[in-house]
């Protein structure tokens, strides 16, 4: 009798065990041999001292390097008088800057009409002009291409300034500005009412050129 009522219970506790694997229960894993009791390990070496790590490049101050450079200098156009220029623009009238004493004149060099850099340059320009007309500014734009090409860039844009043509790179070189193969470096000089040149940029960025030099010239 007693083997007849547990014969059941036995059989029903397998079913039981069998459905819950087949329901998705992983098996218990086989033991590996990372089971097994390790082996002694080796006794332990002592440390080697760790070589003090370089400072962080953001940790170091602005401007530093690992090596030492030498000083930059001022350039050397600043505090002497600007080159002269006396050409036409291309509204027809004569720029000449020995007859601008008592105004502050930027003459900036670009490399060519209709281009991205320089349109978005000039158009910044054009849109502190309101700003830049009240500190008695003279602004004068200057490349290699034609006057032809500058009145079509002038219209196109409205800009209220003027542009000259520089087709052999002569007012260029007379300002330091490298000429490379017909397209004229993109710098910026900022000339003080006595006529010397106040401050130089060899470097622009057309996104904020306009208002560096506003700042410059109040």
């Amino acid at each position: 009798m007693t083997t007849r009522a547990f014969a059941p219970l036995s059989s029903l506790a397998l079913l039981l065990a069998t459905s819950v694997l087949a329901c998705g229960s992983d098996p218990p894993a086989p033991k590996t041999t990372a089971d097994a009791p390790s082996a002694p390990s080796a006794p332990a070496m002592p440390a080697t001292p760790a070589t003090p790590a370089a400072p962080a490049a953001s940790a170091m101050p602005a401007g530093s390097s690992t090596t030492a450079a030498p000083a930059v200098a001022g350039d050397p156009m600043v505090g002497k008088p600007a080159p002269g220029l006396k050409m036409k623009a291309q509204d027809g009238k004569v720029v000449d800057l020995a007859a601008m004493k008592g105004k502050n004149v930027v003459v900036y060099f670009y490399p060519k009409d209709e281009t991205p850099g320089c349109t978005k340059e000039a158009c910044a320009f054009r849109d502190s002009w309101s700003d830049l007309s009240k500190q008695n500014v003279v602004l004068v734009g200057v490349s290699t291409d034609t006057a032809e090409s500058h009145k079509a860039f002038a219209a196109h844009h409205k800009l209220p300034f003027q542009l000259i043509s520089d087709p052999d790179g002569a007012v260029a070189k007379a300002f330091g500005v490298p000429n490379n193969g017909g397209f004229l470096a993109r710098q910026t000089f900022v000339i003080d009412k006595d006529g010397n040149v106040k401050k130089v940029y060899r470097d622009v960025d057309v996104s904020k050129h306009a208002a560096e030099v506003l700042a410059d010239v109040r």
